[in-house]
């Protein structure tokens, strides 16, 4: 909880509104919150030679929240919508994917913003920053030959439930 303005810090999934507040400390809370992620990650994968480079058990049960801190962490812009749901912001869009346990990035923006001339070069930028954090990212095209990352669990990992 932030004490400040007395909320549960929640990453940018690119489905609601820009975060509120300056965008300074909106970059505050972000590396915060990473670095729990990170901190998480040493404690819980200590049979890992390299523990910060493997999705946390915890990441596993909520992978939309953790690609999304993930994203919001390496610089990557989300997108928004407003109270009407139309895109006001381009950036990714973190949703849950199928099959369940993966998560689905696109690249999207308000009509006429060149979202889609940026998406093969913006998603592979998102690709690499989730992959350096241990996620297996790729990369498909989609209807209306649009392009999107399937992300999901490193091979091996499992979450508790088995899935």
């Amino acid at each position: 909880m932030n004490a400040d303005e007395g909320t549960v810090f929640e990453p940018a999934t690119g489905e609601g509104p820009p975060p509120p507040g300056p965008a300074d400390r909106r970059t505050a809370a972000v590396r915060t919150a990473f670095a729990g992620m990170l901190q998480i990650r040493r404690l819980t994968n200590t049979g890992h030679p390299a523990p910060e480079t493997v999705p946390a058990p915890w990441e596993l049960h909520r992978p939309v929240t953790a690609i999304a801190l993930a994203l919001e962490a390496s610089g990557l812009p989300a997108s928004a919508v407003d109270a009407s749901r139309r895109r006001t912001a381009t950036g990714y869009r973190v949703e849950p994917g199928t099959p369940s346990g993966t998560v689905r990035v696109e690249w999207l923006g308000p009509s006429g913003s060149g979202a889609a001339h940026e998406e093969d070069g913006e998603l592979t930028r998102c690709a690499a920053a989730l992959r350096e954090l241990g996620w297996t990212a790729l990369l498909y095209r989609g209807p209306r030959r649009r392009r999107f990352l399937e992300v999901e669990p490193p091979t091996g990992s499992r979450r508790p439930d088995g899935r």
